[in-house]
């Protein structure tokens, strides 16, 4: 069902003060990649692929030759891939449990085990065109295994800082001083006529102070998510009044769905700045979040006007928000923004990933 809530705050809740959230696994512990990520598929297979291409490059004496050695490599090389990332694919929840160490021995085990069998069936097939020996063949496919591992290693190290640097972009990107300046000046004209809405407006704006002050690496629940969003419409409704019209259809979300923390406000931030801001008469912003399979989606609408058109300050939050995407779910998430008809719609696609607080 849709709730639709105008200018009018009397009856609202303000936002649950709730303890940071400790999600699990940790952003910064070492673990194996997510091999259901097609980013992770995609790299792994381009990985392999380059490791053969040097291989070809330095077993020749000359270029000439390179091009027939790899094709002669990718006949041992391709199938045993194709079934070591089809099987990882599969395993992965289950890797995802284990020990970090116990889960690469397995991984490194399987990958020696498919790379032999391969090279023992086509050396028995074509006991004259295949080269090299059965040790030989078991060393090279876990030598890649081990190569594979230590790259995603180093990459979700080199990320993990990376994480931070783009939270600190987001709080230049998404605190506008004007917001903050206005939330206290709706504040003080709240504190005589009503004191406990302006007591309630400031707690608000605390608990956002909070968050965005917060180490925001992990991931957050929708419900934190959708209670920070309504915590920042409860201000600008006390600013903006009648002029403001929000319709949420939340209800059939799923509560513990995770995702990066600081998307949603920002998302409801700029329909309200671009879409209800620029016009005397105000305008509707629509939050739509739901999950269609195994995806978690969430649709901000907003109408737009020929002040609004003339904005371009949304580009750089967006911009963030489709980088920290990239950086929690790599190829598996997308942010497509566009305007159709008099609206501005923003959607964004992610893996729809369940946990609970600690």
């Amino acid at each position: 069902m849709e709730k639709v809530m105008h200018g009018d705050t009397r009856g609202e809740r303000p936002a649950a003060r709730m303890r940071p959230e400790r999600i699990m696994p940790k952003q910064d512990a070492v673990r194996l990649p997510d091999f259901r990520n097609l980013g992770v598929l995609l790299r792994a297979a381009l990985l392999v692929q380059l490791l053969a291409l040097v291989s070809a490059v330095i077993a020749q004496p000359g270029l000439g030759g390179v091009g027939v050695a790899y094709m002669d490599m990718a006949a041992l090389l391709q199938p045993p891939l194709f079934i070591a990332l089809l099987s990882a694919y599969f395993a992965s929840p289950w890797l995802s449990r284990q020990d970090y160490r116990r889960a690469a021995a397995i991984l490194v085990g399987f990958c020696t085990l498919v790379g032999l069998a391969w090279y023992l069936w086509l050396r028995h097939l074509y006991p004259d065109a295949i080269a090299g020996s059965a040790p030989r063949a078991a060393l090279l496919a876990a030598l890649t295994a081990l190569a594979v591992l230590a790259y995603f290693d180093w990459r979700h190290r080199v990320l993990s800082p990376a994480l931070a640097e783009a939270r600190l972009q987001a709080l230049q990107a998404r605190i506008r001083p004007h917001f903050f300046y206005n939330s206290l000046n709706t504040v003080l004209a709240l504190l005589r006529r009503e004191p406990r809405a302006a007591e309630e407006a400031l707690l608000n704006l605390a608990e956002l102070f909070r968050v965005h002050m917060a180490d925001n690496r992990q991931l957050s629940p929708l419900a934190r998510e959708l209670e920070l969003a309504r915590a920042y419409t409860a201000l600008e409704r006390h600013r903006l009044g009648e002029r403001l019209r929000l319709v949420w259809k939340v209800d059939n979300a799923p509560a513990q769905a995770l995702l990066p923390p600081l998307v949603l406000q920002p998302l409801v931030e700029n329909a309200i700045h671009h879409g209800v801001e620029p016009s005397p008469q105000g305008g509707e912003v629509r939050v739509d979040v739901f999950t269609r399979g195994d995806t978690l989606n969430l649709v901000v609408r907003n109408p737009v006007h020929a002040e609004g058109e003339r904005r371009d300050g949304n580009r750089m939050a967006l911009a963030n928000i489709r980088e920290r995407l990239m950086l929690h779910f790599d190829a598996d998430a997308r942010l497509t923004a566009q305007r159709v008809g008099g609206e501005f719609i923003v959607q964004i696609v992610m893996p729809l990933r369940l946990g609970t607080a600690d």
